[in-house]
């Protein structure tokens, strides 16, 4: 048990939402509730402002903070997972100076982070994507508000013709960690029709290591990961399809 607990939660410099080139800044310490309110969140960085819909419920956003949910490294998190998908990076600082961690190789296992015992996480830093963006996220769970038993987010980009330039996809709560997919990268070049995308989401039972617990067998993960997915990329694809190029 700690001897001491400090809190961070009213530390200013830990609370900011800015844009700095081709990134979206985010203070650890910034309350889930004002990046879900935040229209530059929205315009830039959509699939964040999607997944925090599912975080929870108003009142723990009002005091959750976009740190403290990747800090904890739940594998079914939302946050994380965006964050795994994107590429997001992470800043984590000691008395020694700051050091920059990929968020793909930061979650080490359930619980379980490469955050130093001598180091606070202070700014998680996602990538912004130009042109037609589109993006989508669906999730399963036991209860409204509840972590989810599966979770996919997806985003893609599109050029003026409608073929597929760029793809991210990722599901939670089918490993140790959030996984960030190789598979729906076959979809780049395509133009994103349905039997394409039923056809990446198959490809994915190499990538993912579902457990059976209390709440969901193996077998039941991976068959509502493959859905979910499908969903996702689907939403991504008629999102931008709709969009104009950013």
């Amino acid at each position: 048990m700690p001897t001491l607990l400090i809190d961070i939660a009213d530390i200013a410099e830990l609370r900011f939402i800015r844009l700095e080139g081709d990134r979206l800044c985010l203070g650890a310490a910034t309350r889930q509730v004002d990046v879900e309110r935040s229209s530059l969140v929205g315009e830039r960085l959509p699939l964040l402002h999607q997944a925090l819909r599912w975080v929870g419920h108003p009142q723990t956003r009002n005091r959750g903070t976009i740190g403290g949910s990747i800090a904890a490294a739940d594998p079914s998190a939302e946050i994380p997972l965006v964050a795994v998908t994107l590429g997001a990076e992470a800043i984590a600082r000691s008395k020694t100076g700051d050091q920059t961690l990929a968020l793909g190789s930061f979650f080490q296992g359930p619980m379980m982070t490469a955050l130093g015992a001598d180091q606070c996480l202070t700014e998680i830093r996602f990538p912004i994507w130009a042109g037609r963006v589109g993006c989508g996220f669906h999730e399963v769970s036991a209860r409204a508000s509840d972590f989810a038993l599966v979770a996919a987010a997806a985003q893609l980009a599109l050029d003026a013709s409608g073929i597929c330039t760029r793809i991210a996809a990722g599901l939670g709560g089918v490993g140790a960690a959030p996984l960030r997919l190789a598979a729906p990268e076959a979809l780049v070049g395509s133009r994103l029709d349905d039997d394409a995308i039923t056809r990446a989401a198959a490809a994915i039972d190499a990538e993912i290591t579902p457990q059976d617990d209390p709440h969901a067998d193996a077998a039941y993960r991976r068959r509502v990961a493959r859905t979910l997915l499908q969903r996702a990329i689907a939403d991504g694809r008629d999102a931008a399809l709709a969009s104009r190029a950013a």
